[in-house]
């Protein structure tokens, strides 16, 4: 049982916060970070899943200030029972009277739609769920944003709300017979990662190419979802550890005994993390559609643009014009902007040796590699792997 505190000098206060996601440990970030700063605290704290039971020592706990994401009705009418000051950093707030500190949800729209506008969309579309009131602000400050700049947008909820899909085939083929039904190239949003991930997998049921007729961008980077998904999920990324600190900072004002903010304390996200799943400029022209999909399956297997004029039919000159044009570079240039992309990611993910490198990624000498990579982002790529792939050119 965690001790009753009897030095009112050090603040004991009670963290409930998940370990087990990016999210959460980006929030104790920030936590940690206040209490380096302006501490000591005495701190309970734990390993935790979002859903895992708060102590039962908590009901009759007699400290001074805790810290919360808090997962059911139950546990929220227990934690806010306390005497204890409470902050809540989970979105839900299924205490509404409990101050809470989180991510700014109509920014985070917005943010969303801007981006695959200025990647050159004009069609939209949403895969939401209904279980939460943020995941439907999201939505919606994405489809006025798209609105005001005279769009449509197509929504996709699963007919039974829930994010966790009692019919997992059932759903996918829904989810993929909706992505055929839109017009192409689109731009999507996903309320969550876990969304885009699955959104992703249907796009490949449904023979759909990510990201040239459908773009996908997730919310929240989780590093997880976002590497193992097939293209890499681009996402909204948290400035969590901002968030963190502002609720620290929150409760010890509360601790000290100034009364409640009126308002949510919100935190625009920092922006959205581009992978491959929307590193793309939305393109009308089928002929070009298609050299770009060529290129993107085939560019680490060491083709030329000869090889891409054989498997589209477009002439030299009008495919160099279209897509300087629409990308700003040349198919060679294209070509080795993805080789090169997947040079970085073996650098930075396997200790491979760099002739290993170059025959994955497409190129038939490693000295090549390596002078080419040189003449391209100034270092060499032992060096870049050596500075743990900070050089993101």
């Amino acid at each position: 049982m965690h001790p009753t505190p009897t030095d009112h000098t050090l603040p004991h206060v009670a963290i409930f916060i998940e370990t087990s996601r990016a999210y959460g440990r980006d929030l104790l970030h920030g936590v940690r970070r206040y209490i380096a700063e302006n501490g000591p605290w005495s701190v309970y704290m734990e390993l935790r899943s979002l859903d895992s039971r708060f102590p039962a020592w908590l009901k009759n706990w007699s400290g001074d200030g805790i810290l919360s994401r808090t997962p059911s009705q139950a546990m929220a009418e227990r934690i806010h029972g306390s005497v204890a000051p409470v902050v809540e950093l989970r979105a839900s707030r299924l205490r509404q009277d409990a101050p809470f500190v989180g991510v700014d949800n109509a920014a985070l729209g917005r943010l969303v739609a801007v981006h695959l506008m200025e990647c050159g969309f004009r069609n939209f579309g949403i895969y939401g769920i209904a279980t939460e009131d943020y995941f439907a602000q999201r939505c919606g400050n994405f489809v006025d944003t798209v609105a005001a700049a005279g769009y449509d947008c197509s929504v996709f909820e699963p007919p039974k709300a829930q994010e966790r899909p009692a019919d997992w085939e059932g759903h996918q083929k829904a989810l993929a017979d909706w992505v055929r039904s839109l017009p192409k190239p689109v731009g999507v949003m996903a309320c969550t990662d876990q969304l885009g991930f699955w959104l992703l997998d249907a796009c490949h049921r449904g023979r759909v190419a990510v990201p040239e007729e459908v773009a996908v961008v997730g919310v929240e980077n989780d590093d997880s979802l976002c590497s193992m998904a097939n293209p890499p999920l681009s996402s909204v990324r948290f400035n969590g550890p901002r968030i963190g600190y502002e609720a620290a900072a929150l409760l010890a004002r509360l601790m000290e005994g100034e009364a409640p903010p009126a308002e949510p304390i919100l935190v625009p996200p920092m922006g959205v993390v581009r992978r491959r799943s929307s590193d793309i400029v939305a393109i009308d022209s089928p002929d070009v559609a298609e050299a770009l999909r060529f290129i993107r399956e085939n560019a680490c297997r060491g083709i030329t643009v000869e090889d891409v004029l054989e498997a589209v039919a477009i002439s030299r000159s009008s495919l160099e014009r279209q897509m300087k044009t629409l990308l700003g570079r040349p198919p060679k240039a294209e070509i080795r902007r993805i080789q090169f992309n997947r040079v970085k990611q073996l650098l930075k993910e396997t200790d491979l040796p760099l002739a290993q490198i170059a025959w994955r990624a497409g190129f038939k000498h490693p000295q090549y590699l390596s002078e080419s990579f040189k003449r391209e982002f100034g270092v060499t790529p032992g060096e870049w792997r050596g500075e743990g792939g900070r050089r993101e050119a």
